[in-house]
């Protein structure tokens, strides 16, 4: 949530439409003292809101923008429902775990009786990573007491491009990130294992960068990993950040060994909200094995009519994304959401290729991935990628343009995130609009650089300017001629300077 600072009581004036209803003007940070009718306060709200961006038009954004309209009364009817109160909506409980079950299926979770696999839905997978890190952090710390070691100085590894900082910060955990370099914009395995010690609670991969799609090399990590804790006697795990990836790997990169398949990956989560196409804000955090979250984590309360084990920073919760998101899951099935996510891809090709065609951009982003299309400019000394984003807004486009994290601040990106309501067609008019974009560019640049040489003034206006110079000189408002650099003809500076300009002189 945004940050928001308490301000002086400021009016705003009521908007045409609701000024039927209301003659004088509404506080903007204080509550009224009087009540307005329904159609008012609606009509007010619903006009400042036309000032938001269109959702289906933001391509920054990885959440979804669009579900089928039977998902959405599904959503609406369970609005007022907290999903807290378990014992009273037990179906909605229910939903929840068919969903836990088949997310661990999906992501080849062990299910059996050595080892058997959990998992809760949160908000977001802002709140699973934090979940999953302090299980993390807990269960080391519980090794490190048994052995009488230091517990203090917990760290966790990661890559620059993955944003942990919030889940260090919060809960006291030292953030070692490997930096990227030009080119390379994901975690290097190699170096991340080198920045292991006994004092790292795991290392957090993640399947598609927030920068460029790309998805790091889980397998080689858990392979330098086994390695490592061999040689060293440490037992350090892996975490999966699969926010985006998740729900797009097991459907078109099956084979591609990221998840529970390797044996050191302890906990995965996703976000039902981005390619698990449901509408903010829903996540999911699985771990392998149920020893794997420490149970002192876990909360069982009573108070609401049952027994109910819970582990969540968040108590009270709407119900409808948990609905929506199992809807989804037995809706689309298996080939509905491969067909899906191969839609994304290939019309991220359409994309991608029709950026490079307008010669102006560098693709940074790889061919597989997360389905996004991410450049920077060819030339960035006339305009920068910031402006063209600015640019773009006039045709409705909301295109992200940033810099990349440290070591690699230098190079400044646009990223178009193609998401299931992003069509082809759509795709093909961005092009179009950014082939606009950059036509209008080159035209201001080059205004701009005429502006700032010094206008050429034409052969008639030089000699006027001349003849003027030497009437003022017989005129005797210089009182002799200047030889002290030795113009030709006896001529000063100036008038030398602006026969020069003359093609027939010199």
């Amino acid at each position: 949530m945004a940050l928001s600072t308490a301000q002086t009581g400021e009016s705003m004036h009521s908007s045409t439409f609701a000024s039927r209803y209301v003659r004088t003007a509404l506080p903007r940070f204080r509550i009224p003292e009087q009540s307005i009718p329904k159609d008012a306060a609606y009509q007010i709200i619903n006009d400042e809101l036309m000032l938001d961006g269109n959702p289906r038009l933001n391509l920054a954004s990885f959440v979804t923008t669009w579900m089928e309209p039977e998902c959405d009364k599904l959503m609406m009817a369970a609005i007022n429902k907290n999903y807290v109160d378990m014992d009273e909506y037990p179906v909605t409980t229910e939903l929840q775990n068919r969903c836990v079950n088949m997310i661990a299926h999906l992501f080849n979770a062990p299910i059996g009786d050595d080892e058997t696999a959990v998992g809760v839905g949160t908000v977001g997978s802002s709140e699973a990573i934090m979940l999953a890190g302090l299980a993390f952090k807990r269960k080391w710390q519980n090794r490190r007491k048994a052995e009488g070691k230091p517990y203090d100085k917990p760290n966790i590894v990661t890559g620059a491009n993955v944003c942990w900082e919030k889940f260090a910060r919060y809960f006291e955990v030292e953030l070692k990130e490997v930096k990227l370099t030009e080119g390379y914009y994901v975690m290097n395995p190699e170096k991340a294992v080198e920045m292991v010690d006994e004092n790292t609670i795991c290392v957090a991969a993640i399947l598609g960068s927030t920068l460029t799609g790309e998805f790091e090399d889980v397998k080689l990590l858990n392979d330098l990993l086994v390695a490592k804790n061999a040689e060293t006697g440490w037992d350090t795990p892996i975490h999966v950040d699969a926010a985006s990836g998740g729900f797009i790997a097991p459907f078109i990169y099956p084979d591609l060994e990221w998840d529970f398949r390797l044996p050191l990956v302890k906990s995965i989560n996703v976000s039902g909200h981005k390619y698990g196409l449901v509408y903010a804000g829903v996540g999911w955090v699985i771990w392998r094995n149920k020893e794997d979250l420490p149970e002192e984590l876990i909360f069982h309360i009573n108070y609401l009519g049952a027994d109910q084990p819970t582990f969540t920073l968040n108590f009270s919760k709407g119900s409808n994304q948990i609905i929506a998101q199992y809807y989804q899951l037995i809706r689309l099935g298996f080939e509905g959401y491969k067909d899906i996510m191969q839609n994304c891809r290939d019309n991220a090709t359409v994309l991608r290729e029709g950026i490079e065609k307008t010669g102006y951009f560098d693709v940074v982003s790889k061919d597989s991935g997360v389905p996004l299309v991410a450049f920077s400019l060819k030339d960035s000394s006339r305009y920068t990628v910031f402006e063209v984003a600015e640019s773009l807004r006039r045709f409705g486009w909301i295109v992200p343009a940033y810099t990349m994290p440290a070591d690699a601040e230098h190079v400044a990106v646009m990223r178009v995130v193609i998401r299931e309501d992003f069509s082809r067609g759509l795709a093909e008019r961005l092009i179009a609009d950014l082939t606009k974009t950059m036509a209008d560019m080159d035209a201001h640049a080059g205004k701009k650089a005429v502006a700032a040489e010094p206008a050429k003034k034409t052969v008639r206006e030089i000699e006027k300017e001349v003849t003027t110079y030497w009437r003022r000189l017989v005129a005797g408002k210089k009182s002799s001629l200047n030889f002290e650099f030795g113009f030709p003809f006896g001529l000063d500076r100036f008038v030398y300077g602006r026969l020069c300009q003359l093609p027939t002189i010199c």
